[in-house]
């Protein structure tokens, strides 16, 4: 094998001199081992986005080979977590010594967590997409993390408008002044009883989070499970009879717009230590051909945008 081969990026000239913010490479197939507080070391199979800077301005480009190899070493040496996509940041510098002084890796990846049904005690898979943003720049690294939280919700202004079909049905049908129970309850569990159902539809929240400077360990399992409590309609994946009757008692119970999801993500997110945070509702309308959306952001000065 020859030792002494041409290296363009470091001897051929820049084209056209200039800065560039980024330079680098996508869709790079990635498995690796997650590390989340509360969660076993798991296997995942991740996209990654691998990234550095190019200050000096007239080099020809970057060593790309250098950042696959460190990847590469955090995919089949390492566990992913904050310590370990610390050093790989680190070595996507260092290997590029005069030419970058900032870095970023982008892993997006499907985290499968078993789930216990609402009433029955049956468990079963769901899998959450997640992106996981780290970047290394001033000897500073921040991390974002983005989960996305499947939810069905059912619209106030039908159930309303169901409701008062209901009452106008159940005028119809009973005109005398006393009634007895029995023949309420019965009519009330016919379809002439319930002549009207309210709408819902899938619908999924997008939340990002940027984490505290400091955090030694990853926490995804808690913001989900935070997220699909202050929703309460989390879709299922074990559903019995009972299961299923009790989903249905909890989106009558919490009739959303996609402004109500929306102001109980933000309140919830206002609460916990996160540096930041950027959330979109999408309601996945089933009465509409378009979706229904709600943005919001923490509101801090050079942070997230709406």
């Amino acid at each position: 094998m020859q030792t002494n081969m041409p290296d363009i990026a470091d001897t051929a000239p820049a084209l056209q001199t200039g800065k560039l913010d980024w330079v680098g490479m996508g869709e790079i197939e990635l498995p690796f081992i997650f590390e989340s507080r509360d969660l076993a070391p798991v296997t995942v199979n991740a996209k990654a986005r691998a990234f550095v800077n190019l200050h000096k301005e007239e080099a020809k480009g970057i060593h790309m080979s250098r950042l696959f190899l460190a990847l590469d070493m955090l995919s089949t040496e390492q566990q992913v977590n904050p310590q370990t996509i610390a050093q790989a940041l680190d070595t996507f510098i260092t290997s590029h010594e005069g030419l970058s002084d900032k870095a970023q890796i982008e892993f997006k990846f499907e985290l499968p967590l078993r789930r216990k049904s609402l009433l029955s005690g049956k468990t079963g898979w769901k899998s959450y997409p997640i992106t996981l943003t780290s970047t290394l720049e001033n000897n500073n690294i921040h991390y974002e993390l983005t989960v996305d939280v499947t939810y069905s919700s059912t619209c106030p202004c039908s159930a309303a408008l169901a409701r008062q079909l209901i009452q106008n049905a159940f005028s119809e049908k009973f005109n005398q002044e006393t009634l007895s129970q029995k023949d309420v309850r019965e009519w009330l569990g016919t379809t002439q009883g319930i002549v009207a159902t309210p709408h819902s539809q899938r619908s999924i929240a997008n939340v990002k989070v940027k984490l505290n400077s400091k955090t030694d360990e990853f926490d995804v399992v808690n913001l989900i499970n935070m997220l699909e409590e202050e929703l309460k309609t989390p879709v299922q994946a074990a559903v019995k009879r009972e299961d299923e009757q009790e989903f249905a008692r909890l989106n009558g119970q919490n009739l959303m717009f996609c402004e109500d999801a929306a102001r109980k993500i933000k309140a919830l997110l206002e609460h916990n230590n996160y540096a930041d945070y950027w959330l979109q509702i999408n309601h996945y309308e089933s009465l509409h051909a378009h979706d229904a959306v709600a943005i919001a952001v923490k509101g801090l000065t050079n942070g997230y945008q709406a």
